[in-house]
């Protein structure tokens, strides 16, 4: 179907939201009243713009508070009408949006605003314009789709219909399934937003926290297919006023946009992208240095060995169990130090999963190898990560061909268990990390939602409920998305506010079946864990019952204990090198969470920055 979107629902001038929205892949346009009226370029230059952009413009909003007033005032609205209409001659738009009134003047009485809203319509068609009737809702007396439709329906004149807006529609809670009874050729506009549930006044709600499609609360897949079995068959708008999406960059935030809509048209079957290709499993951690000592001793310290070496660049492995983390000491990087950089997925087909991220908007990066490297496909992150596509089964190019194996390089402990195996680069002797538990990234302020639309609707992961964690300078907001299994959980986070963009901490956590050795090895060789304090562990007394000696290990080795119905949560976090720090992890088999009560104890103790020797 043919996509558009409001103007108001981007940043930037005019035609910087036109260019963005062009580029993006929309059709069309709606044009906010303001964003023109603040354009230096008269209506006939937006129009040649637009055409020059391939853009058409597929409504001119709003028009505000016309219907069941006084005769007086409405005569005036008429005058004002004229001039609205005008203009959209020659802007080049056929439809109007008219709201429903929310003025002081206006009366309660639906055959008034229905001989009015006739005349309107009157006025419309002799310039050729459709006028869609839309319920506001904090309308003064028309709130809902319902009534809005038996107004329109008794006005009775074929260039007066309506518009359906999922906000005004699932904010109020109302059934949309009676949308399936107006006919579909009155059906003048659609416009879709999503939403977080909010207990708060719905005009608040609408005016600042509107999201596009899948990044909110609300059923809009159940919603569009109510209006497209009524017989709807204009474009799929996008109407989103919302704080952030007003400061971020435009160009993104398109992006974003469109792909919000590909994913709505793909689950009500409007489209059929490639399918997704769910990643099963996390085949490394890249991690880019400007100096490997630091991060080199923090891995041997946790029991990593650095088994390989690629043959072409300057990345190492280290691994210990299933965990592997590449080392690259290749690109220029920050004075920020050490940085997570990419992500290896493993996926059951790597060229399928690279085509659904291309169909997403997610343009497959470029990547510089030599002719015996293993081609991997890798796409972007919403915040730069680059996610590599790599094959889980045999038979298929692996990337650890591209790796000379050099042995197992640990340091510490000399009397490990377990071998080296085969002739495979990139295993080393377990010491208690068994794999990566989950991966933890810090979101860009102004891309939390697009980034877990991002990994639900390119990557096929699952999104759990979003959730606020207090921080000693503000709010951190946090949303997982896993596999099925919990194979793969990566936690979505964002800060309190936008200034600490420019030291976003990642961190990777590795799964362990005894937190307590692996801590106790770590400090024994030469590792710092992070101090928590005592005031953590006398609460855990007050909600938990220990076994003897049980708490105050915990306490000596800076362990942070939680619980749900699934069973406990056992972890620690190691001292943040760079941008990196690393977390140690016992999960109890039916445990989901990430420990999200004790992290505002871990962001102040990371704040107060005083490790345990």
């Amino acid at each position: 179907m043919r996509t558009s979107i409001a103007t108001v629902s981007l940043s930037g001038s005019l035609t910087e939201k036109l260019t963005a929205a062009a580029r993006a892949g929309f059709d069309g346009v709606e044009i906010f009243e303001n964003d023109l009226l603040a354009s230096p370029l008269g209506p006939e230059e937006i129009r040649a713009r637009c055409a020059d952009l391939g853009l058409s413009i597929d409504l001119y909003q709003p028009m505000r508070d016309i219907e069941a007033v006084p005769a007086d005032e409405f005569s005036r609205n008429l005058r004002r009408a004229r001039h609205k209409f005008e203009l959209m001659r020659r802007l080049g738009a056929d439809t109007v949006l008219v709201c429903s009134s929310v003025s002081p003047l206006a009366e309660d009485d639906d055959a008034l605003a229905a001989r009015q809203l006739r005349r309107l319509a009157e006025l419309a068609a002799d310039f050729g314009i459709r006028v869609a009737y839309e319920a506001l809702a904090w309308g003064r007396h028309v709130r809902t789709y319902d009534h809005a439709w038996r107004i329109v329906e008794a006005a009775d004149h074929p260039a007066l219909g309506t518009c359906l807006d999922s906000f005004h529609i699932l904010a109020r809670g109302s059934d949309p399934k009676g949308i399936e009874d107006i006919p579909g050729e009155k059906i003048f506009f659609l416009q879709l937003a999503d939403a977080p549930q909010m207990a708060m006044d719905v005009l608040q709600w609408s005016r600042h926290y509107r999201c596009f499609p899948g990044q909110g609360g609300f059923d809009i897949a159940g919603f569009l297919g109510h209006v497209m079995r009524a017989g709807y068959r204009g474009p799929l708008s996008l109407e989103v006023f919302n704080d952030v999406f007003r400061q971020a960059e435009a160009g993104p935030t398109a992006v974003d946009a469109q792909r919000s809509l590909l994913a709505l048209q793909e689950a009500t079957g409007l489209a059929t992208p490639p399918a997704p290709v769910v990643p099963t499993g996390i085949a490394f951690a890249e991690l880019v240095t400007p100096d490997v000592e630091p991060v080199s001793a923090l891995l041997g310290a946790l029991g990593f060995g650095r088994t390989a070496r690629h043959r072409s660049k300057p990345v190492d492995l280290w691994q210990q169990g299933e965990a592997r983390i590449l080392v690259n000491t290749g690109p220029a990087a920050r004075r920020a130090g050490t940085s997570l950089a990419a992500v290896g997925l493993e996926s059951p087909d790597p060229a399928a999963a690279a085509r659904r991220a291309e169909a997403l908007l997610a343009p497959v990066l470029p990547r510089r190898r030599a002719l015996e490297d293993a081609p991997l496909e890798a796409v972007a992150a919403p915040d730069g990560t680059e996610l590599f596509f790599c094959a889980d089964r045999p038979g298929l190019p692996d990337w650890r061909g591209d790796f000379a194996d050099v042995g197992a390089d640990v340091e510490g402990d000399a009397n490990v268990e377990g071998d080296v195996e085969g002739d495979v680069p990139g295993r080393a002797p377990a010491h208690g990390v068994t794999r990566v538990d989950h991966l933890a990234l810090t979101q860009p302020w102004h891309q939390f939602d697009e980034a877990a639309l991002f990994h639900r609707s390119v990557l096929g992961l699952s999104a759990q409920d979003s959730v606020d964690v207090a921080d000693p300078y503000g709010l951190h907001r946090s949303r997982a998305v896993t596999n099925a299994d919990g194979s793969v959980r990566i936690a979505l986070s964002v800060g309190p506010a936008p200034t600490d963009d420019g030291a976003r901490a990642q961190h990777i956590a590795f799964a362990t079946e005894d937190v307590v050795a692996v801590a106790r090895r770590f400090r024994a060789a030469g590792g710092r864990l992070l101090r928590i304090p005592a005031n953590y562990y006398d609460d855990l007394a007050a909600r938990y019952e220990f076994a003897d000696g049980e708490l105050e290990t915990y306490r000596e080795l800076g362990i942070l204990y939680d619980r749900d119905a699934g069973g406990a949560f056992r972890h620690c976090y190691t001292e943040t090198v760079g941008r990196v720090f690393f977390e140690l992890v016992q999960r109890d088999a039916g445990h989901r969470g990430y420990g999200a009560q004790n992290a505002p104890v871990r962001l102040a103790a990371q704040h107060a920055g005083r490790p345990v020797r």
